[in-house]
């Protein structure tokens, strides 16, 4: 028993510092690589730990059951999303509307006006900046940028272009086969779709390139 868990212990460790390897240059001493903790993580994920470090997360368990290309397209999205500028940050509107709130239940009590205002003001500003932030269509178009900076990612590490889409395109097929609830689902199946669309667009161009390309004689 003892001997079955370290030999997973050190398989885990090993495809941590693979993944470490396939970080561009300019992210492997910012970005960390973890096992996720908890009940029931995502699959993958990443956030803000700290003012320069993002840890990226993984469930490694189910991370195993994957193909590695598909592993690997997947990690490439989240390093993509941090790239991209649009991972969950230590959010300071959560803070700010409970102040608000606090300040204009006090302010009812000692009516001063002015501050009640304030107080709602606050609150109105914190409360748009959450929406913004967990907007679903917002949410979507920032998973599909990352979908194909993912792709150029996996290119410039030697996978051939329709390679490339094809893994992807395989890990979104399993993420919707094993989606625990019907907005996951979409959200995945709308991915999917976006990147069916690039495929095709990307197929077309290097058609027209081979066909532009004259003939050697």
């Amino acid at each position: 028993m003892t001997s079955a868990a370290s030999s997973v212990a050190r398989s885990d460790l090993a495809e941590l510092r693979r993944l470490k390897s396939l970080l561009p240059p300019e992210l492997q001493s910012w970005v960390m690589i973890e096992p996720a903790s908890g009940v029931n993580p995502p699959l993958i994920t990443c956030e803000e730990i700290g003012k320069d470090e993002v840890e990226i997360q993984i469930d490694l368990a189910r991370w195993d059951q994957l193909a590695k290309d598909q592993r690997n397209l997947l990690f490439w999205h989240e390093v993509a999303r941090i790239q991209n500028d649009t991972i969950p940050r230590d959010g300071w509107e959560m803070a700010a509307l409970a102040i608000g709130l606090g300040g204009a239940v006090g302010e009812l009590w000692v009516q001063d006006g002015l501050l009640l205002l304030l107080a709602l003001g606050l609150c109105g500003f914190s409360g748009w900046r959450l929406y913004q932030r967990n907007n679903s269509e917002k949410v979507l178009k920032e998973a599909i940028a990352a979908d194909e900076r993912a792709i150029a990612l996996a290119t410039r590490f030697g996978y051939e272009l329709p390679n490339a889409y094809k893994s992807l395109g395989s890990a979104l097929k399993l993420l919707i086969e094993q989606a625990p609830n019907r907005r996951q689902r979409k959200r995945y199946e709308l991915r999917l779709q976006a990147l069916k669309k690039s495929a095709a667009k990307a197929k077309a161009r290097m058609q027209a390139m081979q066909n532009d390309t004259p003939a050697e004689s």
